[in-house]
């Protein structure tokens, strides 16, 4: 599974949000994206890290970066999400797992000491021209996002 490294271009994509929007990178160019990948929507790691993600919004955004969740959930599933954690950024719905798979963020992964297939927690981060300026892979929920902020200087 390849994953993706600074310097390239990242995978264009065009997936559906949690209203029923289409997305596409292609129409963030010319400004910054952070784009996660987590595996499920209302898991316990998963609402931690899209509600740091949530709470770290506007001093992302005040120093220019969108930030997009993608996972394989269907739109309807993300919009609960949304709705109960009150998170304030787009969710996409992967469900095929085409875009999650493109970016490196699944496949095969250590859970509890097995291997298994699924969805690998990352975050990537993509420059105004659209190539990739940091990826990171297989981050905790945890202390992920201030880990992020401190690697983007964003205080």
């Amino acid at each position: 599974m390849p994953q993706l490294t600074p310097g390239e271009t990242a995978p264009d994509f065009t997936l559906t949000d949690h209203t029923g929007r289409q997305v596409s990178l292609h129409d963030l160019r010319g400004r910054r994206v952070v784009v996660f990948f987590y595996p499920a929507a209302m898991t316990p790691g998963c609402t931690k890290e899209a509600c740091d993600f949530r709470d770290s919004l506007e001093p992302l955004q005040s120093a220019g970066y969108e930030v997009l969740g993608i996972s394989p959930d269907k739109p309807e599933k993300l919009a609960k999400f949304v709705e109960k954690e009150s998170l304030t950024y787009p969710l996409l719905a992967d469900p095929d797992r085409e875009v999650l798979t493109a970016w490196g963020a699944y496949g095969e992964k250590k859970l509890y000491g097995k291997t298994v297939t699924g969805v690998i927690r990352s975050t990537v981060v993509v420059n105004e021209d659209g190539t990739v300026a940091l990826a990171r892979y297989n981050v905790k929920a945890t202390g992920h996002v201030a880990s992020l902020r401190k690697a983007l200087e964003v205080a």
